[in-house]
């Protein structure tokens, strides 16, 4: 399996810090943001990995990463996404790096606690079809909302309900086969003229080969004013030296 990190968007939430860089580059306490969902991959085992950036800033990822040799990777990829056409399109430009094997995909500016190796050691058994993190909230209306059975497979992705019927939301982390580029393909913008990540999820619940995984630890994203703070703090009190962040 092969790591996807999303790391485009103008980050415009969090201007004027983005003014000069990417918002995937901003400190998250000690490290940079983007070292947070490379970890992530790596502790997975997955050490062949592709970032997608875009916007004016897409050379600092170089000057950071250089050849990815710090986390010790077998391979790290640059692709460049034109404008914001949303999470699907930019994973559409991963389909030859991927070369027909699976990929876990991460949102660059999402940050856990603990690791998903649990998660994709399964999914690499599961053999096909897709799998999603999940997380309780207090707040699931803010999210897509899933319902799943007693096994963990996913019945119903609903995005941002007025009336959750759970309050388990999707997180930024997806575990994908080879049709996810098929997929994506097939799919139309939503009403924000965006290529919608939930319109993939949707289509694997179609075809029943979506599964789900409750993440365990705390999980947050860092693209905004507030949630860059509390990622930062809950980094901290986590402890500055861990590597399995």
């Amino acid at each position: 399996m092969k790591g996807v990190v999303l790391a485009g968007g103008l980050g415009s939430r969090l201007y004027p810090l983005t003014k000069i860089t990417n918002k995937h580059l901003l400190p998250v306490f000690d490290k940079p943001m983007i070292y947070y969902p490379i970890q992530c991959l790596v502790n997975a085992g997955i050490t062949d990995i592709l970032v997608v950036t875009g916007g004016n800033y897409a050379g600092h990822f170089l000057q950071l990463l250089r050849n990815g040799s710090d986390f010790g990777l077998r391979r790290l990829g640059y692709a460049y996404q034109e404008g914001e056409g949303g999470i699907a399109d930019a994973l559409k430009l991963a389909e030859e790096f991927a070369e027909g094997e699976s990929i876990c995909v991460v949102l660059g500016d999402n940050i856990i606690e603990g690791n998903i190796k649990k998660a994709a050691d399964d999914f690499r058994e599961q053999g096909g079809g897709a799998k999603i993190l999940l997380k309780e909230v207090h707040d699931p209306e803010r999210f897509g909302v899933a319902t799943i059975d007693a096994d963990g497979k996913v019945l119903e992705i609903v995005e941002k309900p007025a009336q959750p019927a759970t309050n388990l939301a999707v997180i930024g982390i997806y575990m994908y086969d080879a049709d996810v580029f098929d997929i994506c393909r097939t799919l139309r913008p939503s009403d924000r003229g965006e290529l919608e990540i939930t319109d993939v999820n949707n289509e694997y619940v179609r075809r029943g080969t979506l599964t789900s995984q409750k993440l365990e630890g705390w999980w947050t994203d860092a693209g905004t004013f507030e949630s860059l703070y509390r990622s930062s703090t809950l980094v901290r009190d986590a402890g500055a030296n861990r590597t399995d962040l």
